[in-house]
């Protein structure tokens, strides 16, 4: 499986895209769990709410996953839910299902530790240590190149460009994978799409035993 986050600065068109991906591939996502939550708090927040946040983040993509695993195996109803994972099919292949090619996510734990470093001067070890065993294949980094769209929940109408370069630089210095995806909708998806094709393509078949 293929576990690709998509980021990028407020206003960048990452949940646009993330969508659209999901729909072109029929594969499961996380939502981002931060407007929610913070849509209950009237906007208001301090540095222990974005402990909760990466918490119940991380949370949420665990179930998710689970929850794309499970639809995935309904896709092979000729493999049994209780079928013992030794016996083999009348070809002598055993049987199991074919890895989830792909799981998409609206934001990861490096966009919390930079909103912590913006906010708050310093990024507490707990978001830390999310951010570093929170493990993901590659980064999409949206450039915000396109209209700002207000938002009461958003907070950074003026300074897109710095933060895409704090993104930039934050995943440079992590040795994380990314690409950049810029300009409109449309070739959003061409560059991003072909970019998963090759991705999902260039991995060695892997299977899941029941």
């Amino acid at each position: 499986m293929r576990k690709i986050a998509i980021v990028g600065p407020e206003s960048s068109g990452k949940t646009t895209l993330c969508e659209a991906l999901a729909a072109y591939y029929d594969a499961p996502m996380t939502t981002e769990i931060a407007r929610g939550y913070l849509a209950e708090q009237d906007g208001k927040y301090d540095e222990q709410d974005l402990r909760i946040i990466a918490g119940v983040q991380n949370d949420v993509e665990i179930v998710e996953m689970e929850r794309g695993w499970q639809a995935h195996q309904e896709n092979f109803p000729h493999i049994g839910a209780d079928c013992d994972p030794f016996e083999s099919d009348e070809t002598g292949k055993p049987l199991v299902y074919p890895e989830m090619p792909l799981f998409l996510c609206d934001t990861d734990m490096i966009t919390i530790r930079i909103w912590s470093q913006e906010k708050f001067g310093h990024v507490h070890p707990e978001i830390e240590n999310l951010v570093q065993r929170t493990e993901y294949d590659y980064w999409v980094l949206c450039r915000p190149d396109i209209p700002w769209e207000p938002d009461p929940l958003r907070e950074n109408p003026h300074d897109r460009d710095r933060l895409f370069e704090v993104f930039e630089q934050n995943l440079r210095d992590l040795g994380r994978p990314f690409i950049v995806i810029e300009g409109s909708h449309e070739e959003r998806m061409r560059k991003a799409t072909a970019f998963i094709d090759v991705f999902i393509d260039g991995d060695p078949v892997k299977e899941r035993s029941v």
